[in-house]
């Protein structure tokens, strides 16, 4: 288990290291898409291996269960599809003089070390731990933002930062006043963050501190999720950054920022009754949505189309895990697996939409089915998982999660957040259907290099696979619902 953990953690550094030492050539490029691979199947060879108790490793500081290991199969998958595309993206960036070698060499081990970050995050069993890893998210990130040096690059680059880091300052000191509780509740210094500690104690935090710090985490974690009231960095930074990086904020980062929250509910809800957070996430939920719906309805441009499209995604999974119940963070976490792969086939299929014509605006980007069978077969797979309709699994997930808001009597969210995804739902197809069966502005052609076409048709199968059955996941899902509830 160590040994897994550990491969996990340090093969993408050294992927990131060899980048750094040996330049950006086919063999670190290589190591690169490995590391991802290499995620992907330690998370695959834990889930084998998760016994119904949280187990801890390296002197307790890593903690492995079904969360643990769902969200290192995310991380996997999505970082596959997206290094897999890097690799023709920055070949194909050197080759047209848009960046030179030195830029290729920090894109690539900045991406490898991105994804360390993730792992350790979601591996950490120390909240403190954790809190770092986030932060490190954010730095490293930044740089990938504003990878293409533009004004608008270097604008959302600062912007990112700026906001970002406001938010996991306010989580340092929810972080912070959360260990201050534990202490007090019998905890000893040297653990009193580390997560099977404070479940332990959980029921004995004083509640008022409890209450603020669970409030100040919400928010602090939820900035770096996309979440409202530090939403806006999003659209802008995901927008100007290289589709490769995108598809990793996109589709992993902010469900890695919410895996916190989602490990932390448990003892607030100990400390405080459950009613405090669950509220608290019912508003940042709805509010979220309303934003991303409305956003989405006059939004000119497909990145950030879809950057709204994530945060209506990542407002729906708030409201699913205020609900709480075991159906709904089971729901939750396949909703999350499947908007990571869909979205990722998106923004990588609008990043050779950005390469042909030189626009991310829709309506430059026209009449794509007819020009690309390659890029349009993918776009349209893409929306149709985004929409959540059948067979993929997005469907299951939404489902699943107005089942859970019914059984808990959330009648009137339920209402208010079917009403937001119908509106996201139509303007998410009026635009992509502008974009496919549109008639084409120009007849300029729509390529993908050998690397990219691979990685959109591994996700588009990826998504088909998931959305015909989930397989053992299901029972992966379901045990980290059942280990969240019942945390420590």
């Amino acid at each position: 288990m160590t040994a897994l953990l550990l491969a996990a953690i340090l093969t993408p550094i050294g992927a990131s290291l060899s980048t750094v030492f040996l330049g950006w050539r086919r063999g670190t490029a290589t190591l690169v898409v490995l590391s991802a691979l290499t995620v992907l199947g330690c998370g695959v060879a834990l889930g084998f291996r998760v016994a119904p108790a949280p187990g801890l490793a390296l002197a307790g500081l890593l903690r492995v269960d079904a969360l643990t290991v769902t969200m290192l199969i995310v991380i996997g998958v999505v970082a596959t599809l997206a290094t897999w595309a890097t690799v023709g993206y920055l070949d194909a960036s050197v080759a047209k003089g848009h960046t030179d070698l030195r830029g290729a060499r920090e894109c690539g081990a900045l991406t490898a070390a991105f994804l360390s970050a993730m792992v350790v995050a979601v591996c950490a069993n120390n909240l403190g731990v954790t809190w770092v890893a986030i932060e490190a998210t954010t730095v490293i990130t930044a740089f990938l933002v504003g990878h293409r040096r533009t004004r608008g690059a270097l604008e959302a680059t600062w912007k990112y930062v700026i906001i970002c880091s406001v938010g996991i300052a306010i989580a340092f000191l929810g972080t912070v006043l959360l260990y201050y509780a534990a202490e007090h509740a019998g905890a000893s210094a040297t653990d009193a963050l580390d997560l099977n500690v404070l479940g332990a104690h959980a029921a004995r935090l004083n509640p008022d501190i409890a209450r603020l710090a669970g409030g100040l985490l919400l928010i602090g974690y939820g900035a770096k999720a996309g979440l409202f009231p530090f939403h806006t960095w999003l659209a802008d930074a995901h927008s100007q950054a290289p589709a490769p990086v995108s598809a990793l904020m996109s589709g992993v980062l902010l469900s890695v920022a919410f895996s916190v929250v989602i490990r932390i509910k448990p003892i607030i809800d100990a400390a405080t009754g459950p009613t405090f957070l669950r509220t608290g996430l019912l508003v940042v939920g709805l509010a979220t949505l309303v934003i991303a719906a409305l956003m989405l309805t006059v939004t000119p441009d497909i990145k950030r189309m879809l950057a709204y499209s994530s945060m209506e995604n990542m407002g729906l999974i708030a409201i699913a895990a205020a609900a709480g119940t075991t159906l709904a963070v089971a729901a939750l976490l396949l909703h999350v697996l499947a908007h990571g792969i869909g979205k990722t086939v998106l923004f990588l299929a609008s990043g050779q939409l950005q390469a042909a014509h030189g626009s991310t605006a829709i309506a430059d980007l026209t009449g794509v089915l007819r020009r690309s069978r390659l890029i349009g077969a993918s776009l349209a797979v893409g929306t149709i998982v985004l929409l959540g309709l059948p067979p993929f699994a997005m469907f299951a997930s939404e489902l699943a999660i107005v089942r859970s808001l019914a059984d808990a009597r959330l009648t009137w969210v339920l209402v208010a957040g079917v009403l937001l995804i119908a509106i996201a739902f139509a303007a998410l197809a009026r635009n992509l259907g502008r974009i496919l069966f549109g008639s084409p502005t120009e007849a300029t052609e729509i390529g993908a290099p050998p690397t990219i076409a691979a990685a959109l048709l591994l996700g588009v199968a990826a998504s088909v696979a998931l959305g015909v059955t989930a397989g053992p996941l299901t029972g992966l899902f379901t045990a980290a619902a059942a280990d969240i509830g019942a945390l420590g």
